[in-house]
Parts: structure tokens; sequence; C-alpha cells
């Protein structure tokens, strides 16, 4: 999402996709009462939709996942300054041992699905998607496959950090996270806590944005680079202590990942996120921003650049935009192009806008809309070829970079992708 869809307006897509978004969304807390974090969620609808299915995970490797709950004690919350300590959920995707007894897991928990489906979304109307209702590929809890991380290495596995775009769910990315563990990479996706429309914890407890609002409310126009600045800087901080906390993951995971092979991917401000880790951390190796700006305007102008935008980066990585959007006509994208000095690629998916990169593409043509909403929101790339393409890209490039296999796909255009445009210097 970005926020100049969010204002009802046709222009360029904001820095962040935040908070006007937020903004045209219920407040939460009407159908249960308010937990020690924060509103249990709203309620849901009388006839719930259609139990969206997503595309199935073309690797080899059966699917396993965990949710877990992190606790960073070396800062308050920065969004609610009472509450002592950072707290993350965070879900982990990892190549599993099939074996029964082992369910397939929810694509939300039940209190941030009905948080999230209290309110049309990306042109899905109200109620006509069973948030709770739908499944992913991934069996819940099931053993990790430790021969995934084949010959070399210690028996390690790479790993990936997944963040979402702002004002939406961790879970938003679902279909390239499956397709990554189903690789062989363990995949960290994390939801921001109170900018997340629902976060759900162990104790059932549900976080809503309200904070968020609140600070776009008392930001207004002027306060708008400020606020995007700090949205950015909780991320990053955000996703460093993910970092820290890799090799403490539970079930085994942690003993598994290789923290000398870490990636980042995203998209919009998770792309852009990453990007920002990236600059400050050197422990990622590589990254891909998916359809993500790179500076801290309300209207992308480039005139309020991000550090990563000013000066790049001197590792690999990979700008994926939508129709019309490129370093070439992106005005913070080609500032961080000209700067960086590691190795890069511009892809552009032809017929495609912001959110074909995230999970709507397989959702919302289920979800009984017409097809101009379809055009709206996702574009006219078929969804069925986007997903692949994107699975196919990034797979390429963190195969590359983290496990030294190169199928030459990032090479220059490729029949088997026309709706691929490699963008040149």
């Amino acid at each position: 999402m970005d926020l100049s869809d969010l204002r009802s307006t046709r222009s360029r897509r904001a820095a962040l996709a935040l908070a006007l978004a937020v903004a045209a969304v219920p407040a939460a807390g009407t159908a249960a009462p308010a937990s020690a974090h924060g509103a249990a969620g709203a309620p849901a609808p009388d006839r719930p939709g259609v139990r969206a299915v997503l595309p199935a995970p073309t690797g080899p490797h059966a699917v396993g996942t965990f949710s877990t709950r992190l606790v960073d004690r070396s800062r308050p919350d920065p969004w609610v300054p009472s509450r002592p300590h950072r707290e993350l959920m965070v879900s982990v995707w990892y190549p599993a041992r099939a074996a029964g007894g082992h369910s397939l897991a929810p694509y939300m928990a039940a209190g941030a699905a009905a948080r999230w489906g209290a309110a049309e979304r990306h042109g899905i109307p109200l109620g006509a998607v069973d948030w709770a209702g739908m499944r992913t590929h991934a069996r819940e809890g099931a053993p990790l496959e430790e021969a995934a991380a084949g010959p070399g290495h210690g028996g390690r596995l790479p790993v990936l950090v997944y963040s979402a775009g702002a004002g939406d769910p961790r879970t938003w990315g679902t279909s390239l996270t499956e397709e990554m563990a189903s690789r062989g990479y363990v995949v960290v996706t994390v939801d921001h806590t109170y900018e997340s429309p629902g976060v759900q914890f162990p104790d059932g407890s549900v976080t809503d944005d309200e904070p968020l609002r609140d600070a776009l409310a008392q930001a207004g126009p002027e306060g708008m680079p400020q606020l995007l600045e700090k949205v950015l800087g909780v991320r990053v901080a955000d996703d460093k202590f993910v970092l820290d906390r890799l090799t403490s993951l539970p079930h085994g995971v942690g003993d598994a990942v290789d923290t000398r092979r870490v990636g980042m991917f995203g998209q919009s401000a998770g792309g852009i996120a990453a990007a920002g880790t990236m600059y400050e951390d050197k422990r990622v190796r590589a990254g891909v921003n998916m359809d993500g700006t790179l500076e801290y305007n309300g209207e992308p102008n480039g005139t309020n650049l991000m550090p990563v935008a000013r000066h790049g980066l001197d590792r690999p990585f990979l700008l994926m935009g939508r129709d019309g959007s490129d370093h070439t006509t992106e005005p913070s994208w080609g500032p961080f192009w000209k700067h960086s000095t590691g190795w890069k690629r511009d892809l552009t998916l032809r017929g495609a806008r912001h959110q074909t990169y995230t999970d709507l593409a397989a959702v919302l043509p289920q979800a009984g809309v017409g097809r101009d909403v379809v055009e709206q929101n996702i574009g006219t790339v078929d969804p069925a070829r986007a997903t692949t393409a994107q699975r196919a890209y990034v797979t390429a490039f963190f195969d590359r970079w983290l496990r030294g296999r190169d199928g030459h796909l990032l090479d220059g255009p490729s029949p088997r992708f026309p709706e691929v445009r490699f963008v040149r210097p």
C-alpha cells in the first residue's frame, strides 16, 4: 500500500505504505476487551468469505513453520514509551521433513485476522475473504530437514528476513516466503508492533496500530518527513534485533542457521527496510527491494533521501519495480543506483502495480471482484505469471549470492519471462 493510494488520489506511490491507510480502518477493540498489549481485534463478519488458496511452493522440500515472540530488553517501545521493552512477533519458515500429525498453519492468527478483516483492503471487499480460515502450505512445528543444507557450510542453512509494507501484516508475502523455504532457506517474517494493523501474541492479546494513527494525526503534512524517518528507523532497529536473535530461534532452527549467509527482502516499506538495514548492518550480504522508494517524503521527489540512497551499497542488491518505476524514473532509486558499488540489477514487471509484489496477486482474483478492480490493484499482468516471475528472480538472486549457485537468469532478459524487463544503466 502507499500513502498516495490511501489519500484516494492517483499520484505516485509515497515513501511508505503507512498510515493514511491506517486512518481508513476502524479502530480495533470493538468486540473484545483490551489486553496487556492492546485491543483484541474487530468482530468477524457474519458470513465468512472465500478461503483463498495461495500458489503451492515449487521447491524440493516440504515447508515447516512456527511463530515466536522476541523481546528486546535494550529499548523501550518507540511507539508506546510506557512499555519498557520492545516486543515483536515473528514467524519462521524452513525446509521440513514431511511428517504426519502436523497440521497446515493458518494464514493469520485468529485475532490478527479479525483485525485485518475489519475493513476493505487493497480492493478486497469487507468480508469477501475468510482470513482466519485460510491455510498456508506449511506444517506447524514440523521437524527441520537438516539435509536441505547440502554439502559444505557445516550443514547450516542460509537465512532471509522478510518485512511487509507499512500497514500490512508479516503474512502478506507468504507465497514468496514459502517458496524460499521450499528451496532450502530459513525465512523469518517480522511484524512491526503498533505499525501492523494487528499483531497477536502468545497470550492471545492483539496490538493494533492506534499509536501510529495518533502520530500521523499529530504530524500533519509538515511533520510527515520526520514521521517517515521514525517509522523506518524503528523498522531497521527491529530488523537488526531480529538478526541478533537468529541463533536463538527455537525448535533447533537457531542451531541450523548460517549467520554468514544472511539476506533481506521486502515489499514497499519492507523493501526500504531491507536497504536501510543492509546499509547499517554488514551482516546482511544481499537484499531485494520490491517497489519501495528510498526517501522520507510523502510524495517522492528526491529531495529528502535516505542515507542508503545518498551513499549506495557495496554488496549485491536487486531492485524490482512496478511498471513505469525504475532507477531512471524513481527519484530516489537514481541516486541509489549511481552510488552503489556492489553488484546490482533493476527489473520491472510489465503491467504490474505496487501490490503485485504481495499475496494480493493470488488472493484478489479469488475474492469475487471484477476485472477492473483486479487491474486497478495488481495491474494487467497475469497474476499467476507475476508470482512465478517473482519467485524465479528472487530465488536466482539469493542462490547466486548466498549459495554460489548461478543459473544465469540474472544475466539478461529471458524468453521464459517476457513480462520481466531488465532496466539498463
